[in-house]
């Protein structure tokens, strides 16, 4: 009977080593396999295109106090802004300094084209039948930021292509470093 055990157990060894190495390879063949699992990629949107001048950093910093209360002859956070004293405290903390009311601002500053508006240009308009009563910073893609009126009450960005703006509108121009 020993020598039936052995025999049995000598054949069932050589059916485990002939089995062994295709189940091995088997197995490591799952972890080297070239299955090619991949996510789909989200499609490329292209990002908009933004004319930028040397000034741009301070759209950032204007876009910063959207929200920030209007009041009229004020020119900081912490009282609110009114639209000049909310452009000039922009740009001070850029080192460009400008004049505090919008007449002075657009009397200082040269005309920029139309079809040349950059972000950080300066947006003027007519909205008291005075000839320039009101500024904002030009953002892009006919976006500015301004402080339009106690009646907005706050610090926000507006579309020249609004029909109130656009009618308005009376031209853009460039601050630079003095």
């Amino acid at each position: 009977m020993k020598t039936l055990t052995v025999s049995i157990s000598k054949k069932i060894l050589q059916w485990l080593k002939l089995l062994a190495i295709p189940v091995a390879l088997a197995l490591l063949s799952g972890c080297a396999g070239d299955i090619d699992i991949k996510q789909p990629e989200p499609p490329i949107k292209p990002r908009p295109i933004v004319k930028r001048s040397i000034n741009a950093p301070a759209v950032d910093y204007a876009l910063s106090f959207q929200g920030a209360p209007y009041s009229y002859g004020k020119a900081s956070p912490e009282e609110g802004f009114d639209c000049s004293g909310f452009v000039k405290y922009v740009y001070e903390h850029d080192g460009i300094h400008l004049p505090r009311t919008v007449r002075e601002m657009s009397n200082a500053l040269t005309p920029v084209p139309n079809n040349n508006i950059h972000s950080g240009d300066l947006v003027f308009f007519n909205t008291n039948g005075d000839s320039v009563s009101h500024v904002g910073i030009y953002v892009n893609e006919s976006n500015f930021v301004h402080a339009p009126s106690s009646r907005a009450g706050k610090v926000m960005v507006s579309s020249l292509k609004n029909n109130y703006w656009r009618e308005h509108f009376i031209d853009a121009r460039r601050p630079q470093k003095n």
